[in-house]
């Protein structure tokens, strides 16, 4: 079984409970035992989630060796320059389990603000400062690597949302919203076939 979710800001990306915040058993939605999330999003992140009982599609995507393109759609304090793109292009270090890492080569494109879902609370308003927006898309996952390469060129994330996990996309989904797909759609989205 194979299920896309947007996943809402502050919600944890797993079935279990832990303290009082909103975890996936807190939507609308019955999801069968056996189906857990691949991969993650942190709770202050928001987007698209895959959730599968397919072990095997599990360990291909979470294994490294097994490249696959996730792009994120993120607001930064400040305008964004070319420079800090090519940064992020060609990788920054940042801190990986309190080592230096330099993440690799990544698509970084400076974006106008997409026409994504009002967020909950909406984010900080302050007339002073701009934000801009960014489509990042990164074949590796490390904890928080967004935000910490964001900040790394002096941009500080605000939004953070995965838009897509190759083809497969999140247009069109509303936070909380759940859509089931066939194996075969998860592999053609996935250009697994």
């Amino acid at each position: 079984m194979y299920f896309l979710l947007y996943k809402p800001y502050l919600m944890l990306s797993q079935f279990s409970r832990e303290g009082d915040k909103q975890t996936l058993a807190d939507l609308d939605f019955d999801f069968p035992t056996d189906v857990y999330p691949v991969g993650r999003l942190d709770a202050d992140s928001e987007g698209l989630l895959l959730l599968t009982n397919d072990k095997q599609l599990n360990h291909r995507l979470l294994n490294p060796k097994f490249k696959h393109n996730r792009t994120y759609y993120v607001q930064v304090d400040g305008t964004l320059t070319d420079e800090a793109c090519q940064q992020l292009s060609e990788g920054v270090t940042i801190a990986v389990d309190g080592k230096p890492y330099h993440s690799l080569p990544a698509t970084a494109v400076v974006m106008n603000e997409p026409n994504l879902p009002e967020r909950n609370p909406p984010i900080r308003y302050r007339a002073a400062i701009p934000t801009s927006w960014v489509s990042i898309s990164l074949h590796e996952g490390k904890n928080r690597q967004v935000r910490k390469m964001t900040a790394a060129v002096g941009f500080p994330t605000l939004r953070l949302v995965r838009w897509a996990i190759e083809s497969l996309t999140a247009d069109g989904m509303a936070p909380g919203q759940v859509r089931e797909l066939s194996r075969a759609e998860v592999l053609q989205g996935l250009r697994l076939k």
